[in-house]
């Protein structure tokens, strides 16, 4: 029987095992996940009836590898869609919350711009193609929609997503769709119209493009569920410390005995004929260090951008005495002198995630501009939050619970010439059949991205593994 080791338990990790496991159940699947449980970044914790996200609070519901293994492990269930308040979204603009505008009607309002910023939207259509093949997304919508609208609606965008510098992060990596529509339509407003009447071909209702949703016992529903799947497959508190690969050539060993990879444990060691390191970049070097250091290399290039997550419970009342939670939350642009990244009204996206009459926000603070926020110490970090809150939403009352998640590595940061060394890292891998990259640190750090390569990824690992002499 062949044999597929996979390091790391998080959901790139457990949805390739899965998808192994479902095109070839004669395939032996072990994942090894060095914490004590698996999930990776999604972690949802329930306290005190709060529930808290650590990572990720939902995924939009028009990725069909995500809803199709929804599907499949028996969870369509306990899908919970966002309330339709959630997709009303501010962003702070001289200390007001400003609603993000959503028609013509409510863009000519918005104090979100100037008006000679809403001419120069406007203008887009008439903007020239760029032919830089990796532009970053700031200089991108610089370009096409002014300095401006870039900086007040793009940039804080980004930061919500990647918690990141739009200026530094690549566009064709970060959102490859986006710099799909210029150059197939030549422009954004050009795209927009296309796919209306494309939608309208194929829908003559119109349907949406997509629903934050989650599950009702939140996200680790989703990961908890493939564990059960994958039963004894999955072995905890076990982490990869290397790789040995053998050398076939030099070793001899083609016989139908030799297997290609033997991984290395804190305790055992496990013998495999091919590898899918699921992890970040940076743990995925550390194991390859010894078997290809230019590899490592290159995989340690890749930033990320620490972050921390503080989860905030107030009295309903008495936060409503104060401020409305209408919407789906806040997010801060860089000029206005705010530390946070955004705030998430979670009482308001979704049912039941509080006590009665409570309010749940989660707070976002960090990223690749402010990397010392994510190891403040508690009580400072909590001043912080404390008093952005004050000056965005003006929210003075105390929260009565208080839970901050810290995550340290964060989230991998695409930068310009990050395709680049995706080239060079498939390139290199080409060298050592039978290993394979996967996670959130090379092709999209969403749920969705990596649900939808881990189909791609155990296609080509079975197509390979089926290509050599089958082992004892």
């Amino acid at each position: 029987m062949k044999r597929v080791v996979i390091g790391g338990g998080g959901i790139a990790g457990l949805s390739i095992a899965w998808a192994i496991s479902r095109f070839d159940p004669e395939v032996e699947v072990v994942v090894l996940e060095r914490n004590s449980r698996t999930g990776g970044n999604i972690r949802t914790e329930h306290i005190d009836g709060y529930l808290c996200e650590c990572g990720p609070d939902g995924f939009l519901d028009n990725a069909p590898a995500t809803m199709a293994l929804v599907r499949a492990i028996g969870l369509e269930s306990r899908l919970l869609p966002s309330n339709d308040a959630a997709r009303k979204r501010y962003i702070v603009r001289r200390g007001r919350l400003c609603e993000v505008p959503t028609s013509v009607g409510a863009f000519l309002k918005t104090p979100l711009l100037s008006a000679r910023s809403k001419l120069r939207v406007a203008c887009e259509p008439f903007v020239t193609r760029h032919h830089d093949e990796d532009e970053s997304i700031h200089d991108f919508a610089s370009r096409r929609i002014g300095h401006e609208a870039a900086s007040m609606l793009v940039d804080p965008m980004v930061s919500g997503i990647f918690a990141g510098d739009a200026s530094a992060l690549s566009l064709r990596a970060c959102f490859p769709r986006m710099w799909q529509l210029e150059e197939d339509h030549g422009g954004l407003f050009r795209a927009l119209v296309a796919m209306r009447r494309a939608r309208r071909r194929n829908d003559p209702l119109g349907a949406p493009s997509g629903r934050l949703t989650s599950f009702t016992g939140g996200m680790s529903d989703l990961t908890d569920a493939l564990t059960r799947e994958l039963g004894p497959a999955v072995h905890t508190s076990t982490p990869v410390v290397e790789l040995y690969q053998r050398n076939p050539i030099a070793t001899g060993h083609r016989l139908p005995s030799a297997r290609r990879y033997a991984v290395r444990t804190s305790t055992d060691t496990i013998e495999a004929d091919a590898v899918v390191l699921s992890g970040p970049a940076a743990e995925s070097a550390t194991i390859l260090q010894g078997i290809d250091p230019v590899l490592a290399t290159r995989l340690q290039g890749i930033p990320t951008a620490p972050l921390a997550v503080v989860c905030l419970g107030y009295d309903a009342p008495a936060i409503a005495s104060e401020c409305e939670l209408d919407g789906f939350g806040l997010l801060v642009p860089r000029s206005e002198g705010i530390r946070i990244l955004g705030a998430l009204w979670e009482t308001s996206i979704y049912q039941n995630r509080s006590p009665a009459n409570k309010a749940l926000l989660r707070v976002m603070i960090g990223g690749a501009r402010d990397r010392q926020a994510a190891s403040l110490p508690d009580d400072e970090l909590l001043g912080i939050v404390r008093r952005d809150l004050a000056r965005t939403m003006g929210l003075s009352v105390a929260p009565e619970f208080v839970r901050i998640i810290r995550h340290p590595r964060g989230i991998p940061q695409y930068e310009k010439g990050h395709l680049a060394r995706l080239h060079q890292i498939d390139t290199m891998l080409k060298g050592h059949p039978g290993l394979y990259l996967a996670g959130n640190s090379y092709r999209g750090v969403s749920i969705n991205s990596c649900i939808a390569e881990a189909g791609r990824v155990a296609e080509a690992l079975l197509q390979q593994v089926a290509a050599c002499q089958p082992a004892a």
